[in-house]
């Protein structure tokens, strides 16, 4: 079975999505736990691109993904920048750790990879367990607006190197009942006008209903739950393209 995040589309990613680079998530995830003294917990790191601007606030930011490829690019980008954060391989639905933490954040829509309900949902009864009592979740999610069976898209980069990485993206399934789609990723990185390397990806990616996921986030336990459109704190979203981030507190006994 084919993976996802292995060397090359780890690669893309880190030059895609640079260190530095923000779509308004580094400003707002920022700003929403500015208040925090304890520790946080960012699942689905990936190279890091929000976890470095918060640990260089001074928050204390412990990261896991389920990529070793993506780790090792997260760990070389914090060493590069004197920061030394606990970094560690984990799947979001089992991870057990013997800590508490007084926020979890996963942005970026990075919760939609786990495209089986019952993964996601035991995610989010595995945060909710991770956290102390009164600490907050906050996920980030998207719609997906454009499904058409056998669409293909292309995209290309350039590495530091000046060797050219190539995707091409192609939707294979979608599975309306479950509300999941995967696509085949093809990556090429090319040489001297050859091709020195071929990656084969498995790419899974889930939605929800806006109500849909607040009425399981309070079904899991969570409660005063905030929407959030486009990293506008607390406007509720009105068109299909925004970005939607949930907030929700965990009120334990």
């Amino acid at each position: 079975m084919l993976g996802y995040y292995n060397k090359l589309s780890s690669e893309v990613y880190d030059i895609d999505k640079y260190i530095g680079l923000s779509f308004g998530d580094v400003e707002f995830y920022s700003d929403r736990l500015a208040s925090c003294k304890g520790n946080i917990l960012e699942p689905g790191v990936g190279t890091g691109r929000i976890l470095i601007p918060l640990l260089q606030k001074g928050l204390k930011v412990d990261g896991f993904d389920v990529s070793e490829e993506m780790l090792k690019i997260c760990r070389n980008n914090c060493e590069q920048r004197g920061l030394k954060p606990k970094l560690f391989e984990g799947k979001m639905e089992s991870v057990s750790l013997d800590i508490k933490y007084e926020a979890i954040i996963v942005p970026t829509g990075t919760f939609l990879l786990l495209h089986r309900r019952e993964d996601s949902i035991k995610a989010l009864k595995n945060f909710y367990h991770h956290l102390s009592k009164g600490g907050r979740l906050i996920l980030d999610i998207f719609l997906q607006t454009d499904i058409s069976i056998g669409k293909v898209s292309t995209r290309t980069w350039e590495s530091k190197n000046g060797d050219i990485i190539t995707l091409e993206n192609k939707v294979v399934e979608v599975d309306y009942i479950n509300q999941y789609t995967i696509s085949h990723n093809r990556y090429e990185k090319w040489g001297d006008g050859e091709r020195i390397q071929t990656e084969l990806e498995r790419f899974p990616l889930r939605w929800y209903g806006i109500e849909e996921f607040k009425m399981i986030l309070e079904q899991i336990g969570f409660e005063d739950i905030t929407i959030s459109a486009d990293y506008q704190y607390g406007q509720y979203p009105t068109t299909s393209s925004q970005i939607i981030t949930f907030e929700a507190v965990a009120h334990k006994e």
